[in-house]
């Protein structure tokens, strides 16, 4: 366990675009070489740089907080208590409002929750987690795997306020999680043929209150957003830097682009920015997603997006 203490460095950003009224989940879809975030409070889903003949933004039937790009093409969607599945527009289309296809419905007999949290872990599978929406705020959300093999699996994890900061290891046997409402990113060992977990360990304490989106570069660095900061973490949970964005605060973290070389943030009132060089200078590439298996089986490397 690690409570390091560093200074903050605040930077205007290389602002690429801004839409919407929020930000929050900001992932890379690397078959259409673009980043996708969902606006969860203008129910929209969003694109940058847009596919060719495509609009930056598409309005959805109901808003998502959660997504993760699929073998097909499609993409996985939490929404509300829901996961569902949704196709994305074609060019040349009619612009009509994207509907999800409902997978399965979470804890039904909990009004309470809601999907916060997920991404894919690195065999394919959707590892998610819910929060109390409530004002008692009370832990009553879960950890969860999802795949279309097994079905719904909930991990043998604490119970939480708010589950945030899901990330895996490059090699995918170690999960990091948080209680969006407590102090530390935690991690543990994942077992993810089994939907197992084990020896649950505190990575670090906060370094500002609030736990967020989080992600794994490919040197093992966690990437974590903390009170609308931007944190950079070792592997071994030692704090390198802070990044706070001057116009808004931080919601997400994405690497992407041909080489995984770029890492994006985006605020929460919508603004995409990318890293000015003095900062992005030195840093080691991302990981790629791994793809939703929603048809059929696919070769590790196949799911790698």
């Amino acid at each position: 366990m690690n409570a390091p203490s560093t200074t903050v460095t605040a930077t205007p950003g290389i602002m690429l675009i801004r839409v919407g009224q929020a930000g929050c989940s900001l992932r890379w879809d690397a078959a259409r070489q673009c980043w996708r975030w969902p606006d969860p409070v203008g129910s929209q889903l969003y694109a940058w740089p847009a596919p060719p003949a495509m609009p930056s933004g598409s309005r959805m039937l109901e808003s998502a907080c959660v997504m993760a790009s699929c073998s097909s093409g499609r993409l996985l969607v939490g929404q509300g208590k829901r996961l569902g599945m949704l196709t994305l527009p074609q060019p040349g289309q009619p612009s009509r409002p994207l509907q999800a296809q409902v997978l399965i419905t979470i804890d039904a007999a909990e009004p309470r929750t809601r999907i916060s949290d997920g991404c894919a872990d690195r065999d394919g599978n959707f590892v998610f987690g819910t929060a109390n929406a409530a004002q008692d705020q009370r832990p009553i959300g879960s950890f969860y795997q999802y795949s279309q093999r097994h079905g719904l699996r909930r991990l043998a994890l604490p119970a939480v306020a708010g589950a945030t900061s899901i990330a895996f290891s490059p090699d995918g046997r170690r999960m990091y999680f948080a209680d969006a409402a407590r102090g530390a990113i935690l991690h543990c060992d994942y077992d993810a043929e089994r939907a197992k977990v084990s020896g649950t360990k505190t990575f670090s304490e906060l370094l500002a209150p609030g736990a967020g989106a989080a992600v794994v570069d490919s040197a093992g660095q966690l990437w974590s957003v903390q009170g609308g900061v931007l944190v950079q973490y070792d592997a071994s949970g030692h704090a390198l830097r802070q990044i706070a964005l001057a116009r808004e605060a931080v919601a997400s973290v994405c690497f992407g682009g041909a080489g995984l070389d770029q890492l994006l943030m985006l605020g929460a009132q919508g603004g995409l920015y990318g890293l000015p060089p003095d900062l992005a200078k030195g840093q080691a590439a991302g990981l790629a997603d791994t793809l939703f298996i929603d048809c059929g089986s696919a070769s590790s490397s196949e799911l790698r997006a």
